[in-house]
Formats: C-alpha cells, sequence, structure tokens
C-alpha cells in the first residue's frame, strides 16, 4: 500500500502532452474505481471474518491474537525475504515462480489485516473514544511520523498503485535499511521498529481519523455518513491530483526542511481524502452488499477481490510492507504519487517496439542492437522503482 517514484520516467519519448494526460486520467481512475474498491472490499472481509471466528465473544482475546499473527507474520517475511527472493524466479521455473508469489501475497495480505486489526481494536477496548482523546493520539502520531520522515507510510489507494512485476517480488524495506548481510541482531532490531514502531503509528493515526470521521459526519444516519464519505473523499482524492502539478513546481523550487513540510503537508490532505474512500466503501458493503448475511458477503467479498486483483497484476496493492522516507525522490517528485498501470503497460509495449527497431537495423546496418535480455531488465528495473514498494 505504499510507494515511491524514484527512478521512474516522467514519460516516454514521442509521447505527446495529450496523449499521456490521458493515460495519466485513465490511471487515477482505474486506481479510483477498480483497485481500492478491491483492496477495501478484501480488507473489510478478511477484518470481519476475523471479528465472526476468532474469540466473538472476547474482544481483547481476539484482537491479541491478531496482533500475535500480525507481528510473527511480518517479521516473518522480512526475514526471509532474501531467501525467497533467491530461490523463486520465472527463469528456473515460471510456474512455480507464479504460485509462489500468489501465495505470498494471499498469506501476507491477511497478515496485514491482522497486523492493523489487532492494534486498532486493543485501542477500541483500552482508550476512550472521544474526539478530545482521539485527536490527541492522532496528532502524535502524525508528529512522530514526520519527526522520522516517514509519514509518507499512511499512503494507500486510490494514491498508490503497487504492481506483481517479477523483480524485487518479495523485497521488504526497513526503516534503517540494514540487511541482513550487514549484522543479523542489527537487521532483526530494525524488523522490529519497522513493525511495531512505524507500522503501529500508521494505525493510530488513521484510526484516530476515521473515527474522527465516524463522529462527526452524520453520526446517527449510517446512509448519509457513507454517502457523504464517499464524496468528500472522492473529491478530496480528485483535488489532489489536480494539485499536483503545482505542488511538485513548489517542492522542487525548494529545499531541506520547507520543502519537507510541504510534502508532508499535502500528504497529510491525501490521507484524509483516502480514509474518506474507504470508510465510505466499507461502510457502502456493509450496508449494501448481502447485509442480512454478513458472513457470505465477507467471503464472497475476499474471494472476487482477491482474484479480480490478481487476474489484474496489482494484488500487491493489498499488502502493507515496508518503510519509505519522506521526501526522498529528486526535485518535486515527492508529492507524486505512484499510481501507475496503464503508464507501465505502454512503456513495456514501446520498449518490445523500440527493440525490434533496434533488431531491425542491427540486421541491415550492421549496427548493434539492444538485446531483447537488456529491454527486459530496463522494464523490470522500472516497475521495480515504481514500486519500491512498501
Amino acid at each position: 500500500m505504499r510507494g515511491s517514484t524514484a527512478g521512474l520516467p516522467e514519460t516516454w519519448q514521442g509521447s505527446n502532452t495529450t496523449y499521456y494526460t490521458l493515460i495519466t486520467v485513465l490511471d487515477l481512475l482505474f486506481s479510483s474505481l477498480v483497485v481500492c474498491p478491491c483492496v477495501v472490499g478484501y480488507w473489510r472481509s478478511v477484518w470481519t471474518l476475523m471479528d465472526i471466528y476468532v474469540f466473538p465473544s472476547d474482544k481483547l482475546l481476539s484482537s491479541t491474537v491478531s496482533i500475535v499473527i500480525g507481528t510473527i507474520g511480518h517479521l516473518f517475511f522480512l526475514t526471509f525475504q532474501t531467501v525467497l527472493e533467491a530461490r523463486f524466479h520465472p527463469n528456473r521455473n515460471r510456474i512455480l515462480f507464479y504460485v509462489v508469489s500468489r501465495t505470498y501475497t494471499v498469506c501476507f495480505a491477511f497478515v496485514c489485516v491482522n497486523g492493523w486489526r489487532g492494534p486498532w481494536d486493543i485501542l477500541s477496548v483500552q482508550t476512550n473514544s472521544d474526539i478530545k482523546n482521539l485527536t490527541v493520539m492522532t496528532s502524535v502520531g502524525l508528529v512522530a511520523l514526520i519527526s522520522m520522515r516517514a509519514l509518507r507510510n499512511v499512503a494507500s489507494p486510490p494514491c498508490v498503485i503497487v504492481n506483481d512485476n517479477v523483480k524485487g517480488y518479495f523485497e521488504v524495506l526497513t526503516m534503517f535499511r540494514v540487511t541482513i548481510k550487514d549484522k543479523f541482531s542489527l537487521f532483526v532490531l530494525d524488523c522490529i521498529f519497522s513493525v511495531l514502531v512505524v507500522g503501529n503509528l500508521v494505525v493510530f493515526v488513521w484510526r484516530g481519523l476515521w473515527i474522527i470521521i465516524d463522529i462527526l459526519l452524520f453520526p446517527n444516519d449510517p446512509e448519509h455518513s457513507t454517502h457523504g464519505s464517499l464524496i468528500l473523499g472522492y473529491s478530496i482524492v480528485g483535488l489532489v491530483y489536480l494539485i499536483q502539478p503545482f505542488m511538485r513546481n513548489l517542492c522542487s523550487r525548494l529545499s531541506g526542511a520547507p520543502r519537507l513540510l510541504v510534502a508532508d503537508a499535502f500528504i497529510i490532505v491525501s490521507l484524509i481524502g483516502t480514509i474518506n474512500v474507504w470508510r465510505g466503501l466499507w461502510k457502502f458493503l456493509d450496508l449494501y452488499f448481502l447485509p442480512d448475511d454478513v458472513e457470505l458477503s465477507c467471503w464472497m467479498g475476499l474471494v472476487i477481490s482477491l482474484v479480480l486483483l490478481i487476474l489484474l497484476g496489482c494484488s500487491n496493492s493489498l499488502l502493507v510492507r515496508g518503510v519509505y522516507i519522506d521526501a526522498e525522490e529528486s526535485d518535486g517528485r515527492c508529492v507524486v504519487f505512484p499510481c501507475y498501470y496503464l503508464r507501465l503497460i505502454f512503456q513495456q509495449e514501446k520498449l518490445k517496439k523500440l527493440n525490434k527497431v533496434q533488431k531491425f537495423k542491427s540486421v541491415d546496418h550492421n549496427h548493434i542492437a539492444v538485446g531483447i535480455s537488456t529491454v527486459s531488465q530496463i522494464v523490470e528495473d522500472t516497475c521495480l522503482k515504481e514500486n519500491n514498494v512498501l
């Protein structure tokens, strides 16, 4: 659910402004109207099924189980990421890679939902949900993330699309970028900090803003509250993308703390829109998708969302993994959200055509052609840098 645009090309040679703008708009619509509803549908389904099946009469025990699943699961996938990356690759066995990678995504997605459900419900049990307490907790979480330059980790669809690319499929970045080859003890501490500190701060911020919206937006009218969240959320997300060129230009002229603060302010506005979209879609499913049979509704939502995302090649959008640093991109790209789907597909097609042209020229004029493997590597590297997913 997190991402970076570091290293991603702006456009392609020969692409005019109108064409690129059209593809950009289609990507945003795809993210908002297809990817985001599927991601929310999956998360709502797994979350609610855990409520139904795991100690439904004891919320504290149920949330503790989720915390254990989330923490151990995250640490497992962080620790064994290099092993998975080394052993599974389509060049060795394409079918095996596909099966293992998608199984990995399914398991990690389940871990991610539990990693959020546990702390969220523990806070609901142990703390007061009045607006004053929520405001304080949310503010503390925001300040802590801003101080660590980790605010961007609150990003989620519809502001992010994470594609299922081969290279780096199993990679999970940590806060301090310590690798297992450096020193194992430091790597473990880095993993624990990334999961328990950064990850839980993100949950605190999301929960606080979500419940504040519950309190303020038609609290006694579920239908109006749902529709209001959808309208408000998509309006803010649309506004964020409209002003993105201006914000990018502004950030490219700034440096240091001013640039970081402007980028963080922009992220906070997008976060408010994102949470409203999620809340609206979640409650919309509760109200209108088989409301008389919640269990069936959740199972259908889980299967449909998961299968559709896998077929579309963006099932990694379900995952909340890795830690990214605020404003790490050059110039104003720190305020550009990685919402790339059609653009990457068309880019790959252009690179394939370029490869054919170069091969043809090399035959006719004895020029050195760009090899297929080189072009494939360019595509993979581009997709990886775009996703340098969390």
